[in-house]
C-alpha cells in the first residue's frame, strides 16, 4: 500500500489484514520494534535520528529481509506491506527480497490535502516516523517543501508500477465506513465472510 500520508492507508490496511488472514507489515513499526537498547541496531537508528539523518536503506532493506523471511517459515502466504517502497529505487530494491501482486495507491482529493496541511506534524521521543528524500528521517521541511518532495517521488514510483501493470489507484472519499466498502469493491472482495487466506488481491 503507498499514497498520501493523510488517507490513513495503516487502518485500511490492518482491516484487510484480518480479512484476508495475513500480515500487515508496517515498516514504521518493524523501526520502532528496533528502538530498543537490547537490539543491535538500536544505536544505528537512534543517532540516525537524534541527528536528523536518514536511516540508512540497508538497514531498512535488512528489516523486511528478516521479517519476510521469518513469515516465511512461519507458513505465512502473503503479506500486506505499508510504509515501503517510498521511491522508484526502493521499489526496485523490493522487487528483487519478493513478489509484489499489487499495489494499492490510496489518494485524497487536493482539498483534503490542504485542508491537512501534509507533513506538518508534531514529532516527539523519535517515535514517529516521517518519510523524506528516499528514507526515514525526522521531518524539518515546511509543508510546502514536504508536499514538493512527496509529489515528485510519489509520480515516479507510480510509473514504476504502472508500467507493471499493478497499479490500482483508489480515491479516499467520504466517511471511513464508505471508504471501506469502496476498497473492497475496488479489489473484487465481495463476499467477507468466504474470504481465505489462499485468495489473492485482483485488480
Amino acid at each position: 500500500m503507498i499514497g498520501e500520508p493523510g488517507t490513513k492507508r495503516h487502518l485500511f490496511a490492518e482491516k484487510l489484514s484480518k480479512l484476508l488472514e495475513v500480515p500487515h507489515i508496517s515498516m514504521a513499526s518493524l523501526l520502532r520494534q528496533e528502538l530498543n537498547p537490547r537490539s543491535s541496531l538500536y544505536q544505528q537508528i537512534a543517532n540516525a535520528l537524534d541527528q536528523g539523518k536518514l536511516v540508512p536503506e540497508e538497514i531498512i532493506f535488512a528489516l523486511l529481509s528478516k521479517r519476510l523471511e521469518d513469515g516465511y517459515y512461519r507458513g505465512e502466504t502473503g503479506f500486506i506491506l505499508d510504509g515501503i517502497p517510498r521511491t522508484r529505487i526502493q521499489a526496485e530494491i523490493l522487487d528483487h527480497i519478493t513478489h509484489v501482486d499489487l499495489v494499492v495507491n490510496f489518494k485524497c482529493p487536493q482539498e483534503d490535502l490542504v485542508k491537512k496541511n501534509l507533513g506538518a506534524r508534531k514529532l516527539s521521543s523519535c517515535q514517529e516516523y516521517v518519510f523524506m528524500n528516499s528514507s526515514w528521517t525526522l521531518n524539518k521541511l515546511s509543508p510546502n517543501e514536504h508536499v514538493h518532495n512527496h509529489a515528485e517521488e510519489c509520480k515516479m514510483l507510480e510509473d514504476y508500477y504502472r508500467k507493471q501493470k499493478k497499479l490500482l489507484n483508489f480515491e479516499v472519499a467520504g466517511a471511513p465506513g464508505e471508504t471501506w466498502q469502496g476498497l473492497l469493491t475496488a479489489l473484487h472482495l465481495k463476499h467477507i465472510n468466504a474470504l481465505s487466506s489462499s485468495q489473492k488481491l485482483t485488480a
